[in-house]
């Protein structure tokens, strides 16, 4: 009863997961224009058994089950010394089984003494629901790390600039770290790429344009070791 109006299902088509009923007002001839409405409710029929090669098929499609055992390696982005948001470790180190949590306080453990302040790069190896923690720093934080700035409050302080003073002993110094990753084939190339992080960092190098050097370095004014 609708409105004092007795309503009849008069058609269902019967479908896998429901059924279709149209509803007319009896007192009435059925016209399809003007039928009074549409009604979707859960059949109370079981769905129909699925055949051998059905379940097979579906067995097929599921990811593999993970190994705990397996070795994982997992590079995340943070800021040292801070304990990062869990809610962005979390869908990276939870399909694991690692706690975003206690992950993130590692890694601050790790990176407070000497990347405090600094976006490094660090690479967690997870074996058996245990994770290393190891930083992979970049050329941009060894070179800002080389200026030796003082601490700053990076929710209080914001558009520093490091426009610092750095050695070019420091500079092969950093491009020894930097050079398995490095496309240069000699340390001298090296040492132009980290020249060009020194332009992007905005600090110079011996009181000069990082610029000046590398074409120095080019034109073999400046020597740089073999190794």
């Amino acid at each position: 009863m609708m409105g004092g109006v007795p309503w009849d299902p008069i058609l269902f088509a019967p479908t896998t997961q429901c059924r279709l009923c149209v509803v007319h007002d009896p007192k009435k001839e059925v016209n399809p224009s003007r039928i009074s409405g549409l009604f979707f409710f859960q059949s109370s029929a079981a769905p129909p058994p699925y055949s051998k090669r059905e379940k097979a098929a579906a067995a097929a499609a599921m990811p593999p089950k993970f190994d705990p055992s397996q070795i994982v390696e997992v590079y995340v982005r943070v800021t040292g010394g801070e304990v990062g948001a869990a809610s962005s470790l979390a869908p990276k180190i939870g399909p694991l089984g690692l706690s975003p949590k206690k992950i993130g306080e590692d890694i601050a453990k790790e990176t407070a003494k000497d990347w405090k302040g600094l976006r490094v790069t660090v690479k967690l190896t997870v074996q058996n629901r245990q994770a290393k923690v190891a930083v992979v720093p970049s050329a941009a934080a060894l070179v800002i790390k080389a200026l030796k700035e003082p601490e700053r409050d990076r929710k209080k302080t914001k558009n520093i600039k490091h426009n610092g003073n750095i050695s070019l002993d420091d500079v092969i110094e950093i491009a020894r770290v930097m050079k398995p990753r490095s496309m240069a084939k000699d340390l001298a190339g090296t040492v132009k790429e980290i020249l060009g992080t020194c332009v992007s960092v905005g600090c110079t190098v011996d009181g000069k344009d990082p610029k000046d050097l590398q074409t120095e370095i080019t034109d073999g004014d400046v020597e740089v070791p073999e190794a």
